[in-house]
């Protein structure tokens, strides 16, 4: 038999929960990668028109580097109130923080108007973007993992996943139709603001999908059972997490550093790269990364679905190697200026980074006993940012401006693929763990209590750490 929390949802309303996460984590992101691809395009001339354009351009992606800043204090908080309130409540201020923030850019007054009180006004927006996606992934993953079928965990946690290249499908199709349809003139003058004040519109649209769904059955059930029992000890979830998961928080970190660093330099920096050095119009760059990211969007849940085949470290380790060896024949592609190579680059680029991202939302989650969950999952994700996500295009555009070269950029990369290979190479199989576990068993630095992930050999040796009446898929 198994338990209520384990048991698989009706069909229809696990669809419904993962199409509320998706819808929401598409609009964060779409509203998150749309400055950075208007960083690339047009804030270095409206809000830095006094400095050389590629140092223009160092300084819109120091804007954008900073709503990285923002992440883990977002997660901190969205974390702590997350694992004591329930994830929707903390999933709907995200979402109207991040959009009500992307709405205002969009109304901002451009250096011209009121001088160095633009970039200032640009910078505070953007922090506020942060601070919401810092607590909004771990919220949204966490939704469909605790709701979600635990033998096709993997799948089902994939699809908020989807909500990255989804979001960047939809922020660079927009700019790309502008683009198109638009002169240079017009765009640079009031076309750029049309995407930011759309994010109103989607903002509501994601609020009437996400206050229909329920709470997570797994948080409401650990709730219960910490009120009865006093399992809460009233520590801070931060402390908690340290505590108990300190290990997982770092291997969750060294995760993220070829996965964050990799996408960023692909999606973000090649709009930089291919305009300057390989003399390819704005245009058919947004146009290569528009493409690449429908394949994205596409192999991310098949990623997650192999995942439950054969574990979350495999698929994972495929896609850090993979990108690592991708690097030097990712540029030399672009350098050739075809439409077609820059196509298979980004493309083969965005697959490979998919095995790792794919994955990531269940392996994170399965990190964690419930209790501590949300904080762990967006600390450990949150916390690599600032040092992954958040100066891959500065280094990137920075290295370019100092060596004129790519072959650093392509070094760079790898030391990441390098360090997330060591990190998830010395993490333990999380495919079999059980949900259900309120509170940490054991004080090994791993909050399930298990030393070997795989608990189907653990209960045949009579060891069983799950919650009693949990079924081991």
């Amino acid at each position: 038999m198994s338990s209520p929390a384990t048991a698989p949802p009706a069909p229809n309303n696990l669809k419904r929960i993962v199409a509320a996460s998706l819808i929401g984590t598409t609009i964060e992101w779409y509203d998150f990668f749309l400055y950075g691809s208007a960083a690339a395009l047009v804030f270095n001339e409206l809000f830095f028109p006094d400095s050389d354009p590629l140092v223009g351009t160092l300084l819109s992606f120091l804007t954008y580097a900073v709503g990285f800043a923002a992440r883990p204090l977002g997660a901190l908080v969205f974390g702590h109130y997350g694992d004591r309130l329930g994830r929707k409540k903390l999933l709907v201020l995200s979402l109207l923080m991040m959009g009500g923030a992307t709405f205002a850019i969009g109304l901002l007054p451009t250096h011209a108007t009121i001088g160095t009180a633009a970039p200032v006004l640009l910078t505070v927006l953007r922090l506020v973007q942060g601070f919401a996606l810092g607590g909004e992934w771990g919220g949204a993953v966490l939704l469909v993992s605790e709701h979600g079928d635990a033998r096709r965990r993997g799948f089902w946690a994939s699809w908020p996943q989807t909500g990255a290249p989804a979001g960047q499908l939809l922020a660079t199709g927009v700019l790309s139709l502008l683009t198109a349809t638009l002169s240079d003139s017009a765009f640079n003058s009031w076309g750029w603001r049309i995407p930011f004040l759309l994010s109103g519109v989607l903002v509501m649209v994601g609020l009437w999908i996400r206050l229909s769904v329920d709470e997570s059955p797994v948080f409401k059930q650990a709730l219960a059972q910490a009120e009865t029992r006093k399992a809460d000890d009233g520590a801070l979830p931060l402390v908690s997490v340290l505590r108990h998961h300190w290990r997982d928080v770092l291997i969750a970190m060294g995760a993220r550093m070829a996965e964050n660093i990799s996408y960023y330099v692909i999606t973000a920096f090649i709009l930089v790269y291919a305009t300057t050095a390989a003399d390819v119009s704005k245009q058919t760059a947004l146009n290569t990364v528009l493409i690449a990211s429908a394949v994205h969007f596409a192999v991310i849940p098949a990623w997650g679905a192999l995942s439950d085949r054969i574990g979350r470290r495999p698929v994972y380790l495929l896609g850090a190697a993979g990108v690592g060896l991708w690097m030097f024949p990712f540029f030399m592609l672009i350098d050739s200026g075809h439409f077609g190579s820059l196509l298979l680059a980004v493309t083969v680029g965005l697959v490979l980074h998919g095995a790792m991202y794919a994955p990531q939302a269940a392996f994170f989650s399965e990190m964690f006993a419930t209790r501590m969950r949300y904080s762990g999952a967006s600390i450990g994700a949150q916390f690599a940012s600032v040092v992954a996500g958040a100066p891959a295009p500065l280094i990137a555009t920075a290295l370019l401006s100092e060596y004129d070269s790519s072959v650093p950029i392509s070094l760079y990369v790898i030391a990441a693929a390098v360090l997330t290979l060591i990190a998830v190479g010395v993490a333990k199989e999380t495919r079999h763990r059980d949900l259900t576990e309120v509170m940490p068993s054991s004080g090994n630095g791993n909050g399930n209590g298990v030393e070997d992930g795989d608990m189907g050999r653990e209960e045949a040796q009579g060891g069983a750490s799950r919650a009693p009446g949990a079924r081991i898929p």
